[in-house]
């Protein structure tokens, strides 16, 4: 079974942060859309809010690798519409994805903002809203596209993308379990699998396991396995990533850790299922080979070091 460590620096303030691996150059190519944001019509924003928020919005997506921008849009385009409900003392951003035909891809919304920072529609409040609903949009434009990939009948008549359940994180302190788990999901959808919670027409799962433990000089050791299985509950391979954190610094929120040690996973849950899916078939009735020669040593099996 593959053993994948990936271990950084014990120092660095970013712990598990390191190469991004071989994929990094594919990953930014840009997507086969591009999105508009036109000027919402019931957004709860004053005329010139509303245009001001479509600009910053189309500027935050294309910081976040979107194609996107401030228009009504191309004859292809996909058209990001934004909406607004006031819920009390705050205002829920909403955007729903459509695609040229007017056809419904998906929606998601964002965080909640003060009442009084939304109406007032000023460009430093709406520019924060903007940079931080951004990646929660390009989540949903990258879950889309895997889906529509998987239903596409030219990818069916080849190997469409994997579905994969992520079975979920446990044991880390503060809020790595969500954090891990939802970082990893936007990884995966980044190359091209299609992740989902559910077991229904998954090929592999992935589960997350964390152990921290308290070490000598105030430390603690935070080690994170990644184990990938599939349908039949064999275990393809562990991703395992370890570090030393001054104690207590994971008890809140991981935020940038999380990001970075998904990120590192995602590379080595890949090879650990490009190595399952590439392997040929077991044979199960094959004859078995023929003894080597007396005083000479067999070649090593695939999978296998030869002996030193």
């Amino acid at each position: 079974m593959p053993l994948l460590l990936l271990a950084a620096a014990c120092g660095d303030l970013r712990p598990y942060a390191g190469n991004p691996g071989g994929d990094a150059a594919r990953l930014v190519l840009p997507p086969a859309y591009r999105i508009a944001v036109p000027v919402p019509e019931n957004a709860a924003l004053p005329p010139d809010g509303a245009a001001r928020y479509a600009a910053l919005l189309a500027e935050a997506l294309v910081a976040a690798e979107v194609p996107a921008s401030a228009t009504e849009g191309n004859p292809l385009d996909w058209r990001l519409q934004v909406t607004a409900e006031r819920q009390g003392g705050q205002v829920v951003p909403r955007y729903a994805l459509r695609d040229a035909d007017g056809s419904s891809l998906g929606d998601t919304a964002g965080a909640p903002v003060p009442l009084d920072r939304w109406d007032a529609g000023q460009p430093a409040a709406l520019k924060e809203v903007a940079m931080r609903d951004a990646p929660a949009i390009a989540t949903l434009l990258g879950e889309v596209e895997a889906s529509r990939k998987a239903s596409d009948p030219a990818a069916l008549a080849g190997r469409g993308p994997l579905k994969l359940r992520l079975a979920g994180v446990q044991g880390a302190p503060g809020d790595g379990n969500s954090s891990l788990n939802d970082r990893l999901r936007d990884f995966l959808t980044k190359l091209g699998y299609l992740p989902q919670n559910t077991a229904e027409g998954a090929t592999y799962a992935v589960q997350g396991v964390v152990n921290a433990v308290n070490v000598p000089d105030n430390k603690q050791r935070i080690e994170l396995q990644w184990i990938v299985s599939r349908r039949d509950g064999y275990e393809l391979g562990r991703v395992v990533q370890l570090n030393e954190v001054p104690r207590g610094t994971l008890n809140g929120l991981w935020g940038d850790v999380a990001f970075v040690a998904a990120e590192q996973a995602a590379s080595g849950i890949k090879q650990v299922l490009d190595n399952a899916t590439d392997a040929p078939p077991e044979a199960s009735s094959e004859t078995p080979p023929e003894a080597p020669p007396a005083g000479t040593r067999p070649p090593p099996q695939p999978g296998q070091q030869a002996a030193r």
